[in-house]
């Protein structure tokens, strides 16, 4: 199964299964399955970056990953599922959608990408997470 994340005004192609990881999704949205246990606690909007991190990674390493994916898949009902949150990809701003993209490389080996942004690269590279978090591809000559 292909799992990529985005945000909810990102255009998708029609084979993404659209699922929200937000606390609440747009009205546009409101229909769009959720993986709540996915969704950042009430401290998303009051934490600094380095809080928001320890209480994010804490309330990740509490799931069970496995169980995690079969909810995702369950969901996806056999299309690719795409994370959705409200951060746009290129707006400078990071994103919990991030910190599961690497969680899911950690725990599972799962190459979790940003949509339209795959050359970030997945999991500790994904461009979602906030600086001192993320690690930066190497150009490779050819």
């Amino acid at each position: 199964m292909k799992i990529v994340t985005s945000s909810f005004f990102t255009k998708l192609a029609p084979q993404f299964a659209r699922i929200s990881i937000a606390r609440r999704a747009p009205r546009a949205d409101h229909d769009v399955p959720a993986v709540r246990e996915l969704a950042p606690g009430p401290w998303f909007r009051t934490a600094t970056v380095d809080e928001y991190a320890d209480l994010y990674v804490t309330q990740l390493a509490a799931l069970d990953p496995r169980a995690i994916v079969r909810k995702i898949e369950n969901l996806a009902a056999c299309r690719s599922a795409a994370l959705l949150c409200w951060e746009r990809p290129r707006d400078g701003v990071f994103c919990h959608r991030g910190f599961v993209a690497r969680w899911l490389k950690e725990e599972l080996s799962f190459d979790v990408y940003e949509f339209g942004l795959e050359q970030e690269g997945p999991g500790p590279y994904h461009p979602k997470l906030p600086d001192g978090y993320r690690l930066t591809l190497q150009p490779t000559l050819l």
